[in-house]
Parts: structure tokens; sequence; C-alpha cells
């Protein structure tokens, strides 16, 4: 979980990360201005999770940018909690929010195996 916390500190400036817990589920919650569901791939695999997000601008055929401050692709790759099941994950994005919940395995320290007398 630390190493989690501390991937999040890591992202751009343009990026807000909040980072919550329940008793059967983590939740992760970016700030993603401007990105919709076309524009952001999001893959858990093994005990890493991928975001890719890009944000689409229309520019205004008779302007031209003299600045651009708001750009924004997002290409990170965070650590899993060891707690998380991935296969049951969700996400979804709403007004460039992006709302990931992350369930939580029933067994958290491995397989307990009976040992019976002989």
């Amino acid at each position: 979980m630390t190493a989690l916390r501390e991937a999040l500190q890591e992202l751009p400036e343009a990026v807000f990360a909040d980072l919550l817990e329940s008793d059967d589920a983590y939740r992760l919650v970016l700030d993603l201005p401007g990105v919709a569901a076309e524009t952001v791939d999001v893959t858990a695999e093994g005990s890493r999770l991928s975001v890719e997000a890009r944000r689409e601008k229309s520019l205004p055929a008779e302007f031209r940018y003299l600045t651009e401050e708001r750009s924004l692709f997002l290409d990170v790759e965070l650590p899993l909690p060891p707690t998380v099941d991935a296969t049951d994950a969700t996400a979804e994005i709403e007004r460039g929010v992006l709302t990931l919940t992350l369930p939580k395995t029933a067994a958290t320290g491995g397989t307990r195996v009976p040992v019976e007398d002989a």
C-alpha cells in the first residue's frame, strides 16, 4: 500500500489523485480534465496498474497556439497492493474524473491449509 501512495505523489502536477479504502476494496480517483472514456486506457496486469490518458482539444481553424499550458498525456504505471484482485476491477469516468474500484482478495495471507493429526 505504501508503494502505491508514493507512486501517486509522483504524478504530474496537473493530475490530482485520491486513494480511499474500505473493508472490501480500494478506490482510486484521478482528476483528468478533458479526458473521456474513448481517450483513456486502464490495464491491470500482475501487480501493476497502467493508466494511459489523453485530452482531446479542438482548435478553431483561424487560431494557432502561442503557448499551450493545458496539454495532458498521462502514461503511468502504479503498483497494486498485494491484496487487490484486479480481475474484478471496475472503472468509470464522469466529467474528467476517473474512478477505479479495486476489490480486495478474500484471503490476504495466502490460502490456509488445514493440518490434521496423523
